[in-house]
């Protein structure tokens, strides 16, 4: 295999292996980044390798309505010209479609850019080629959007500095980052490494490629949207410079794409290095800090992450409020749609979901959470079966079936209460035991983060 396929990362199971390979073979070209070359994009192995990437993740049509099984069939029409187009500085990146999706609590809107499935490819084959070489050089103190590295990995170094010592921590908030990055820094920050001026213009042409919404089409002259495949690898570019100068000043910090917690040992350092900082982020980056939504405070009083800490010395990890809340607003809006379904459909569609959020939170520490969701979780099932039995005649026959007494059956049938007390009630425990729930499919958030905690 050539050279250049050698340095080819991410895509398949095999390829993600050998990423770190290519980082090591570009360690030693560290301060010879120049030999990064368009021809490296676009040579047969790193396409195939970024195609497969691109079908796996499947993804939405962006403005030409092109699904990912229609790709393949276009390119073999028509890649022999796109390469030249690319190979020659001509290509020209479709605009980008506007997508709107709620932030998490309903605070505020997150705008995405979805590119079309031939700008996805382009992008993933650009990011394959760029970060083995540009990872190995950024901060150990960052987290987000790095091979081999996680969510989990930057929590367990924040406790790391919690049991430290440093017991108050800098809450940073970028305002609208991925909105506002600024392209002349962000192009200069590339410059230093990349001497192909070809890849720098087709970056710049992706950065500034327009944004359509009703069928128009707005100009960007900032912000790298969130929805392609290179925007968090030229994010973390951007703020390396930022970690940069958090390591120079010799802090404890951990940063997971524009997340960026700093830990003190005081409220006086605290407010102190914020100043100091914001006022960095707005001379050399162009970025502004959010003061509504940044604080300097306790870090059991902070959410980081989804996750929050504990009060104790040497802190425990527990799932942040803010968390359960939302998790809880999702598991509610689909038991709402399936009220009229059998559980068992129910809980083949909840299943998913509930071993997702479980994978995520199985870090939790303190498992009480786990214990009470569970509870909640089974309360609402039961809820929605005394609903579906609707009278008091059906919900009798059911509750005797059950092995509940004939007169206790009658009785806790007719109490006039609501499906969630009864839901509660010992009737509706003993009619539909926890067992019963298990065996139609229901997951046990506590057991499963157990298992999945042992597993790893």
């Amino acid at each position: 295999m050539p050279e250049h396929a050698r340095r080819v990362g991410g895509g398949t199971a095999e390829s993600k292996g050998g990423a770190h390979q290519t980082g090591a073979a570009c360690d030693e070209h560290v301060g010879d980044q120049g030999s990064l070359t368009m021809e490296e994009v676009v040579c047969r192995e790193n396409m195939l390798i970024a195609y497969q990437r691109v079908v796996g993740n499947r993804g939405a049509p962006g403005v030409d309505g092109m699904t990912v099984d229609a790709l393949m069939p276009m390119l073999r029409e028509r890649w022999q010209d796109i390469r030249d187009e690319l190979l020659g500085d001509r290509y020209v990146p479709a605009p980008v479609r506007k997508v709107e999706i709620p932030k998490p609590g309903g605070k505020g809107i997150r705008m995405l850019g979805i590119p079309t499935v031939l700008d996805r490819l382009i992008q993933q084959a650009l990011l394959q080629v760029l970060q083995p070489c540009f990872d190995p050089t950024f901060s150990e103190h960052s987290f987000g959007f790095r091979p081999g590295r996680s969510a989990h990995q930057a929590l367990e170094k924040a406790r790391e500095h919690m049991a430290a010592g440093h017991r108050w921590v800098i809450d940073m908030d970028l305002e609208k980052f991925f909105d506002r990055v600024n392209h002349d820094v962000l192009m200069s920050r590339l410059a230093r490494r990349i001497e192909d001026k070809r890849i720098l213009r087709l970056i710049r042409r992706y950065l500034q490629a327009g944004m359509m919404e009703g069928g128009l089409v707005s100009p960007r002259t900032q912000g790298t949207p969130q929805g392609g495949p290179l925007s968090p690898l030229l994010s973390n570019v951007l703020l390396d410079e930022l970690d940069k100068e958090l390591e120079r000043r010799g802090h404890r910090f951990v940063r997971y794409a524009d997340d960026c917690n700093v830990y003190v040992r005081s409220r006086r350092a605290g407010e102190r290095t914020l100043t100091s900082i914001e006022r960095f982020l707005r001379e050399r980056l162009r970025l502004q800090v959010n003061r509504e939504k940044s604080a300097v405070d306790r870090p059991w009083k902070r959410k980081f992450l989804g996750y929050t800490f504990t009060i104790h010395h040497q802190p425990k990890l527990k799932v942040a409020p803010e968390s359960v809340k939302r998790f809880k607003g999702c598991v509610r809006e689909m038991l709402r749609r399936g009220r009229g379904r059998s559980l068992a459909c129910l809980l083949a569609e909840l299943r998913p979901v509930l071993i997702g959020w479980t994978s995520y939170y199985r870090k939790a520490q303190v498992r009480i959470t786990f214990e009470q969701l569970d509870q909640w979780i089974r309360r609402k099932l039961r809820a929605i079966l005394w609903r579906q039995w609707k009278r008091p005649w059906t919900r009798a026959k059911n509750l005797i079936r059950r092995g509940l007494a004939h007169d206790r059956a009658w009785i806790s049938a007719t109490n006039g209460r609501g499906p969630w007390w009864n839901a509660g009630a010992s009737h509706m425990n003993q009619a539909v035991p926890t067992r019963y729930l298990c065996q139609l499919g229901l997951v046990s958030i506590l057991d499963a983060s157990r298992r999945l905690e042992r597993s790893n």
